[in-house]
């Protein structure tokens, strides 16, 4: 119990450190696509917010707070190229941060009884919340890192 409520104060400081790093970039090089790149920014901030909603929450049975049209565009394999509409971005920016507060409130309330086991793509295999939790960390910065990179070519 311990380590996931390390990982999710990681996760809410990684979180404010990924919005400083597009903080002042405008909404059109937030969605622009640079060459030899299968996404954008904003792809890469949704996807975050995607996907602990869908290995935190989904696999534990539980609602999640973002829509089926989110995961259908933001979730591992997608691209921003085969969006009809973005997300919004104000809304992406607002969940990345408020979420992980509420992680941690239904982490601490034990609202998460039960895991559906998953191998991610990495060959990771989650088998509790906890997993999920302390996978999620390591997801962000995965991404944090991608985000780094694109940001100095848009």
């Amino acid at each position: 119990m311990e380590a996931a409520l390390t990982a999710i104060q990681n996760l809410k400081m990684t979180r404010r450190l990924t919005l400083k790093m597009v903080d002042g970039i405008s909404d059109d090089r937030l969605l622009t696509i640079p060459e030899r790149f299968s996404n954008n920014l904003l792809w890469q901030l949704g996807h975050l917010v995607v996907t602990q909603q869908l290995i935190c929450y989904k696999l534990a049975g539980l609602p999640i707070a973002v829509s089926d049209e989110w995961v259908s565009g933001l979730r591992k394999a997608t691209s921003p190229a085969d969006w009809t509409t973005p997300p919004d971005i104000a809304r992406v920016k607002e969940l990345l941060i408020s979420l992980p507060d509420q992680l941690e409130q239904d982490y601490q309330a034990g609202i998460f009884k039960s895991y559906t086991r998953y191998e991610t793509s990495t060959g990771v295999v989650l088998s509790s919340i906890d997993e999920a939790i302390l996978f999620n960390t390591y997801h962000e910065g995965i991404h944090l890192g991608a985000i780094m990179a694109l940001r100095k070519l848009v």
